[in-house]
């Protein structure tokens, strides 16, 4: 599956604009830590991007996000790995590569990022430093849904929470026209 094509399937599967832009957020930093840690960022990418095709019709009954993902993907021919990381993000299997992990890590992490960067002033990531979003980040109140301790399981690959930050801030920032910040 090229990007193109699983871009097609999340603007059909997905109606909600920011449920998108979640997924488009979620694949460029996966592509970017495919980068840091010497692994395939089209592999990476199509995971991040892929990882919550389910979400609008799964919402209610959270037991099966991911199930009805795997199921949709059934008729194209992805790695198995792609397949298990999407899997793993939500929990519904352990995580035991390093792509699980960052999966992981990153899903929580970009709604952490928009959350800040619509606290800012400027209201665009493009102002937005790792900085100011460590300062967020330690605010146990602000964007309780971004579970800290999934974040910090990119531990997991050896790599800490403030570059792990910065990682995924500046690739988000790399396509923070289609995120509309």
């Amino acid at each position: 599956m090229q990007r193109d094509e699983a871009l097609t399937l999340v603007k059909q599967h997905l109606k909600n604009k920011n449920l998108i832009k979640h997924c488009l957020a979620v694949e460029a930093c996966m592509r970017a830590m495919a980068k840091r840690l010497g692994e395939d960022p089209e592999l990476w990418g199509l995971a991040g991007v892929l990882h919550d095709l389910d979400y609008e019709i799964t919402e209610k009954s959270p037991d099966r996000h991911t199930q009805e993902t795997i199921r949709i993907l059934g008729d194209y021919d992805l790695p198995q790995e792609v397949l298990y990381a999407i899997q793993a993000h939500a929990g519904m299997v352990p995580c035991k590569t390093p792509l699980d992990w960052v999966i992981f890590s990153v899903d929580p992490l970009t709604g952490l990022i928009i959350a800040a960067t619509l606290m800012h002033p400027d209201r665009k990531l493009q102002a937005v430093d790792v900085g100011f979003v460590m300062r967020r980040y330690k605010e146990k109140s602000f964007a309780r849904g971004a579970r800290r301790e999934d974040i910090e399981q990119i531990q997991n690959v050896d790599m800490e929470l403030e570059p792990f930050v910065g990682v995924c801030l500046e690739a988000m920032q790399g396509i923070h026209s289609e995120l509309g910040l």
